[in-house]
């Protein structure tokens, strides 16, 4: 475990690579780091993101296929937090300036319509919290050189939060099988991936559930209105000024993210 002052260092070369958008080495190269430090890290860089001015809107699961997990060696996920800068509307262009090395992945979002306090919580208390579900793609990205991320990596660097676009057509949970429900995302009209729910450990629920009683473990409450990611459904595709991505989910519609093709059109957004 390394000491608060180093902690605080290490934080400091995400927020830079933040801000030059250059990409850092990755850090468990150099730091001996341990679960709970990748965790305060990732803290220090949120407490400086609040004192700005922004606000936390909700939280997002990673490293929910069993490819990744076995990738990175673990056999749970992680999470992160998501920002109120991180939600674009649909259609409305994303700037690739605010991003380092930016690829995009299909989920299901739940969005919340009372708190959620683990430990403890079941799966029956985690769906009568959920207001509703919604297609969604997250845009993930690394502050770590060419994604060469280990487990530690990627959760001191916000499990690798990027930016969030959802879909406006809200789903109550009672009307679809998470599990079953079936995706295509495409790439400029082009099939990029595929998947289903139960990718996401089984079920995205799943997701929501470990989420709720891991981060009650470290004294937070998921609340009420914030959006949950639980994992993408299927791998990730990069992504390239003027692209535009759909994911079609069975029985929850459609979300398409589009992406600025240009300079000015990314300094107009």
């Amino acid at each position: 475990m390394i000491n608060d002052a180093t902690r605080i260092e290490v934080a400091g070369l995400l927020l830079d690579a933040y801000e030059t958008g250059k990409p850092i080495p990755p850090l468990t190269a150099t730091y001996d780091l341990t679960l709970e430090d990748a965790y305060a890290i990732q803290v220090l860089q949120i407490e400086r993101f609040l004192a700005q001015g922004r606000s936390v809107r909700g939280r997002k699961v990673g490293l929910t296929s069993a490819a990744m997990q076995r990738l990175l060696g673990v056999d749970e996920p992680d999470f992160g937090h998501l920002l109120d800068d991180f939600f674009y509307l649909e259609h409305a262009p994303i700037p690739l300036t605010r991003f380092v090395q930016p690829r995009i992945e299909p989920e299901v979002a739940f969005v919340l319509k009372k708190p959620l306090t683990g430990p403890g919580v079941t799966a029956h208390e985690a769906i009568s919290a959920v207001d509703f579900v919604l297609p969604a793609l997250e845009i993930v990205d690394s502050r770590i050189e060419d994604w060469r991320i280990g487990l530690f990596d990627t959760i001191a660097d916000n499990a690798s939060s990027g930016a969030v676009v959802l879909g406006s057509t809200p789903t109550p949970l009672a009307d679809v099988d998470l599990r079953l429900s079936g995706c295509v995302m495409t790439r400029n009209g082009a099939v990029a991936g595929t998947g289903a729910g139960g990718a996401v450990l089984g079920s995205p629920l799943t997701s929501l559930v470990w989420l709720a009683n891991t981060v009650g473990a470290r004294g937070v409450a998921l609340e009420a209105g914030q959006v949950i990611l639980p994992g993408s459904v299927c791998a990730m595709s990069p992504v390239a000024a003027g692209d535009v991505f759909t994911a079609t989910f069975a029985g929850l519609g459609s979300v398409t993210a589009r992406f600025a093709t240009h300079d000015s059109e990314q300094d107009e957004v």
